[in-house]
């Protein structure tokens, strides 16, 4: 039979029509462009190389991440070898500099003998490895389909952004998370450093609401958080890491609004006037600006500053616009500080606010970036002809906030993979030359109810949900081919990224993944932890047991066969423990069954529903709810230090 595949560039065979042609490979996002030919290729550990022509370094590092990464999701080894001719087998990466390509183009050419990788640019070469490895892990033998793909964005900017300032978020979870989003060609995170929670919750005084700037700080000692914050330079050497997977980080500042957190260490700069409240700085004296002009200094001077990435978001969302004063006073703050960020080589962003605050104090537009979240706010149509380039990133299509009953706790991903894409933003839909303006497209998660017991685990489980569909929106727009039910099927089936399994997913089919006849305390477990939906289930002969014995942890959970405050079965993750209505007695004999979704966790004892702790509800002032959640991702990476005996350990992936 007749291989129909050749290089890019060159003219292509005919494929006969009595020929089997390869289908399009699915990836996320999805390729723009494929041409299939007949036949498969296998890489081989004893026969394929990745290789590159030495002339550039930024090839050679994209080389070696391939490498461990094909290894990390196949066990197969590729050496690397730089400066070498390609050969039958290998794998051969290129950067070749085009001036009209996009620059995060690609090409991908796979004949029965090899692979080629072009691009004009490091990125672009960067991406089509994402797309090989994503070919690769979803192929149950590795071989890869014979044919051609092109592939290239639709919009420069696909992002996600994570509120950090109400709830802390560890760096090591932020490190996973730009792995994630690089696999997936996402190539912007937004921190949002600092915020507060509303004060309702908090008896309605300010001195007790939650508020918090996640980082380190010389200029103001005492200001960053006690309750987790970053230092300067693991910020910086983060900022960093992710520019090597190709995803900017835009760090945020959020001012004079959400500013709970400096107006509380300098009271002076607060606003006085209960209709704005304390969260609001008072943009009538002149230390709100020098205290202002001091923090944004910190982090952007020096040769090496802490925002060493393009782009600095300065806030300016949602401050009120009570009269003509106020309005004009917000608008002189934020043209001050897009040119101050300027000053420091950076490109300014703000959240879109200007139809909320319209006004005469002119708000440079050239150059700078705009949220557009809320039409209310910032009506998109009037900020691109005022010359703004925008980000669609409308509330009502894409923010999620965690288990607060507004907004989304999930994001409706059917109707943004059949019907969204970045042009529409809160149902304006934009064409022609004005989409030039609009950069691209991002979703978001606020916190906005702290200490509710949402954890980064479940919020990694809603980022999860979406993030596929976002890549391909934001990559794809309305270039879309297949159904959604099809794309989301089958999106489920490829890892987090290589290496990282935060969801905690153990096997792609319902079944039990861990059966163990006996756990000897001490002991370390085949699989570190279980994610919803799960089933653990085992029997336990009790010993006395003192307060404070684990029977199972991991890195991120206990679950504790006598807790250190009852003696009760219980679980704990992060700053929260939940304690069951059981004991177990020295002598005893109980079959113990746990299961866990993203809405609870239920015990079981000897067959009978003992706890269900499921999502509760406070309320404050008799109508403000807040959630109080009871999930578990359940810890297995090592057994306690316990005297009962554990047997019969049953692992399942399924609820029963």
């Amino acid at each position: 039979m007749i291989a129909a595949a050749l290089l890019l560039g060159a003219s292509c065979a005919t494929v006969p029509a009595w020929a089997e042609v390869n289908k399009k490979p699915f990836t996320v996002p999805e390729l723009a462009a494929w041409k299939g030919g007949e036949g498969r290729f296998t890489p081989s550990a004893s026969s394929s190389r990745i290789v590159t022509d030495g002339k550039n370094p930024e090839a050679a590092r994209i080389a070696q991440m391939m490498a461990q990464d094909y290894t990390t999701l196949t066990g197969v080894n590729l050496p690397v070898k730089n400066g070498e001719k390609a050969r039958k087998g290998d794998i051969s990466l290129a950067i070749k500099p085009s001036k009209r390509a996009n620059a995060e183009s690609y090409s991908i050419s796979v004949t029965p003998s090899g692979v080629t990788i072009t691009s004009p640019t490091a990125q672009g070469l960067y991406w089509g490895t994402r797309t090989l490895l994503q070919m690769s892990e979803l192929s149950e033998d590795k071989s890869l389909p014979v044919g051609t793909a092109t592939d290239s964005p639709e919009y420069k900017l696909r992002g996600f952004m994570l509120d950090c300032g109400r709830k802390y978020i560890p760096m090591s979870y932020l490190y996973k998370l730009v792995d994630i989003m690089a696999y997936y060609k996402m190539n912007t995170l937004h921190i949002h450093l600092n915020d507060n929670g509303f004060k309702y919750y908090f008896d309605d005084d300010w001195d007790k609401t939650q508020a918090a700037f996640r980082l380190e700080s010389e200029t103001f000692p005492g200001l960053t958080a006690r309750d987790g914050s970053y230092s300067k330079k693991e910020f910086r050497d983060f900022v960093k890491y992710a520019a090597t997977k190709g995803v900017e980080v835009i760090p945020e500042i959020d001012v004079p609004a959400h500013s709970l957190a400096f107006s509380r260490y300098k009271p002076e700069i607060s606003s006085a006037d209960d209709a704005y409240g304390r969260d609001h700085l008072d943009l009538m004296k002149p230390e709100t600006y020098e205290f202002l002009d001091k923090l944004f200094a910190e982090y952007m001077e020096g040769e090496d500053p802490v925002f060493n990435g393009p782009k600095v978001h300065i806030g300016t969302d949602e401050y009120s616009n009570r009269d003509s004063a106020v309005v004009e006073k917000f608008r002189y703050l934020t043209d001050r500080y897009i040119k101050y960020v300027e000053k420091y080589g950076k490109r300014p962003a703000v959240w879109g606010a200007l139809t909320h605050a319209k006004g005469k104090q002119p708000v440079k537009s050239d150059n700078v970036l705009m949220y557009c979240w809320y039409n209310g706010y910032a009506d998109p149509k009037d900020m691109i002809e005022k010359g703004y380039n925008v980000v669609s990133i409308p509330d009502g299509y894409v923010y999620i906030v965690p288990n607060a009953g507004y907004y989304y706790d999930y994001l409706n991903n059917k109707m943004l993979y059949d019907k969204w894409t970045p042009a529409n933003i809160g149902g304006k839909v934009f064409s022609g030359d004005t989409l030039k303006q609009i950069e691209g497209g991002m979703f978001a998660v606020w916190n906005d109810h702290p200490n509710n017991g949402t954890t980064v685990k479940d919020i990694h489980h809603r980022v999860m949900h979406s993030l596929p569909t976002i890549a391909a929106k934001t990559w794809n727009a309305d270039k879309v081919s297949m159904p959604f039910e099809d794309f989301d099927k089958q999106s489920r089936n490829l890892s987090e990224a290589p290496g990282v399994n935060y969801l905690g997913r153990q096997g792609k089919t319902p079944a039990t993944v861990l059966e163990q006849p006996r756990v000897k305390a001490g002991s370390t477990l085949p699989i570190p932890e279980i994610g919803y939906d799960y089933t653990v289930e085992f029997d336990l002969t009790g010993a006395p047991e003192e307060k404070g014995t684990k029977l199972f942890e991991s890195p991120d959970a206990v679950f504790w066969i006598s807790d250190p405050v009852s003696g009760n079965l219980a679980f704990s993750r992060e700053d929260k423990l939940v304690t069951f209505r059981q004991n177990i007695l020295p002598g005893e004999k109980l079959h113990v069954k746990v299961t866990g979704d993203n809405k609870g966790t239920k015990l079981y004892v000897n067959g009978k529903l003992v706890d269900d702790m499921n999502i509760r509800t406070y309320s404050y002032n008799g109508k403000n709810k807040m959630a109080d959640v009871r999930t578990l991702v359940f810890p297995l990476e090592k057994a306690g230090n316990f005297k009962s005996e554990l047997t019969n350990l049953k692992v399942s992936n399924y609820i029963k």
